[in-house]
């Protein structure tokens, strides 16, 4: 069998993919596996931000699209890039073991956010990042950025920025982690849904390949993936407006931190449960109802 995986063209998106092909051969060395690189919307468009020129789908529609087509076996995305819904015909298999799910600052000069001078520009391109930045410290200027890892790591080098924030999983991923300056932990930068982990696109009918990729999945992950996305689809989320949801296994059940809001303000919460999509779900109608109370929606 021949097994084509289709993906983003980035660096990082080839070594996700090659990371899922490393695993399928674990379990089956005997198949032949191609990649075929698909550019979106997204990849084309450099110069805009996110929320101008559409939605979460910007990074994956195209990949989809030849996936129904049965251009493409499968596709391999970052789960956060993900729609909350995903077209008819298509689903997901289970997770892999998701990686470091933390965002991270990376710092041209200081050695943390506390050093930073008043005013210090920090480049981002996410509205959940920017509006978690300003709690932490008012006085920063929020810069929007665009481009994969290591266009942002040059912009940030040569241009008009102190420092830029990044996720962990994909610095981690490329071996970049030495350029880490600090660490945000999850109370004080809840991530994107699904931040770090992988997803692996299938079609419905192609049951015998979905069952061989469920075999390499990670059930922790995929547990509490299901309770991030949940809480994503209940919540409405896009990449316009902030909102972020980061699940934690325990030993007697699940802990969830969540973020939503608008332009200017936010409201987060921490919801235990033992049931991670009921627990997604709840987070999502307490936020909406606390958001709705604040600001007389």
């Amino acid at each position: 069998m021949n097994i084509r995986v289709g993906t983003r063209g980035s660096k990082l998106a080839l070594w996700q993919s090659e990371y899922v092909i490393a695993e399928m051969k674990k379990q089956h060395p005997e198949y032949t596996y191609e990649i075929v690189i698909i550019k979106t919307k997204g990849d084309r468009i450099q110069n805009v931000s996110l929320d101008k020129i559409g939605d979460k789908g910007l990074f994956v529609k195209e990949i989809e699209t030849q996936l129904l087509e049965g251009l493409i076996d499968l596709a391999v995305h970052s789960m956060k890039d993900m729609p909350s819904s995903i077209p008819p015909g298509l689903t997901f298999s289970k997770s892999l073991k998701r990686e470091d799910a933390r965002d991270v600052l990376i710092l041209k000069e200081c050695q943390n956010l506390a050093k930073l001078p008043p005013g210090a520009r920090i480049g981002t391109g996410s509205k959940r990042r920017a509006i978690q930045l300003k709690k932490l410290r008012p006085d920063l200027t929020i810069v929007d950025i665009r481009g994969n890892l290591d266009t942002r790591l040059q912009k940030m080098r040569t241009e008009d920025y102190d420092g830029i924030v990044l996720a962990a999983a994909g610095l981690k991923r490329l071996g970049l982690e030495s350029v880490i300056t600090s660490y945000f932990s999850v109370e004080e930068m809840i991530p994107a849904s699904a931040q770090g982990t992988l997803a692996i696109e299938v079609r419905e009918d192609r049951s015998e390949l979905l069952e061989f990729l469920n075999q390499i999945g990670d059930e922790t992950t995929e547990q509490c993936v299901s309770c991030e996305r949940a809480f994503l689809k209940a919540i409405d989320g896009s990449c316009h407006i902030p909102v972020g949801a980061h699940c934690i296994r325990q030993s007697d059940g699940y802990i969830l931190y969540a973020i939503y809001g608008d332009e200017e303000r936010s409201e987060s919460c921490v919801e235990v449960g033992a049931d991670p999509v009921a627990l997604g779900i709840l987070a999502a109608e307490k936020l909406k109802e606390a958001m709705g109370h604040r600001y007389g929606r």
